[in-house]
């Protein structure tokens, strides 16, 4: 382990990011989790208000049949709860660490572009949406709406593709994820755990692999464009662009 001392004197650029690797070490995704997970509490407990849009209330669209007593939304999650959840997701879908930390750069894009605010009624479907998109754009193998349905056995494939479509078009299409951004938020992260007593693990992200999950992330925001269009005519899903997943990134 490396102690939090020690994280000071771990120099980072964007030729050389430091992160963990989950296919290296599972307590490493874990911490990731972990950190991605307070700083989602962090936002619920410190929002100013309890802005929302029905397709992400729990309580228009419940996750699961069983009744859900009202004084539940009344309270802000404890980070544990909000670690499980994305913890299940996460070890049942087989997803990484990079994964984590793109759905928080998602989860916070859309509070800003759609001009909401996370609290008890919405994060878990919140979290979803930017789970299910974060997994498509940059995880190696697909995972798509039906799988989370297997995983969350009372949600629909028609709920899951509904509130995907919602969630692309407040982030109005922008699923891009330059390098830098990726690497503020891993440092930010960082000093999030610094700041909590979580002890981070690390491995070098190279400058090839950082190139090419930008490249893949602007090949798939363009693909999702085209998609949209012809979803004026017809029903859409991001599950009907398999392509795109294993597509090879072209580097400008």
């Amino acid at each position: 382990m490396v102690s939090p001392g020690q994280l000071t004197k771990k120099y980072s650029s964007c030729s050389t990011i430091f992160l963990d690797d989950s296919t290296v070490s599972q307590p490493n995704l874990r911490t990731t989790i972990k950190c991605v997970t307070l700083a989602i509490y962090y936002h619920i407990k410190n929002r100013d208000a309890n802005r929302s849009l029905d397709i992400f209330d729990e309580r228009s669209h419940p996750l699961t049949r069983e009744k859900i007593p009202e004084e539940y939304f009344e309270h802000d999650p404890e980070h544990k709860f909000i670690y499980r959840f994305v913890r299940t997701l996460f070890s049942a879908a087989q997803l990484t660490a990079e994964c984590a930390i793109v759905t928080l750069v998602y989860l916070e894009r859309l509070l800003t572009y759609a001009e909401i605010d996370i609290c008890p009624t919405n994060w878990k479907r919140i979290v979803l949406g930017a789970i299910l998109l974060a997994s498509k754009v940059w995880d190696d193998q697909a995972v798509w709406n039906v799988d989370y349905c297997q995983i969350l056995k009372d949600i629909t494939v028609e709920d899951m593709n509904e509130m995907e479509r919602h969630f692309l078009e407040l982030l109005q299409f922008n699923i891009n994820v330059p390098t830098s951004v990726y690497a503020k938020y891993y440092f930010d992260l960082r000093s999030l755990a610094d700041e909590n007593n979580l002890n981070f693990l690390f491995a070098p992200l190279s400058t090839e692999r950082a190139r090419n999950l930008e490249a893949i992330s602007r090949l798939c925001e363009d693909k999702y464009k085209d998609l949209c269009r012809a979803a004026m005519r017809r029903s859409f899903s991001a599950d009907n662009f398999v392509g795109i997943q294993r597509s090879n990134a072209v580097l400008s």
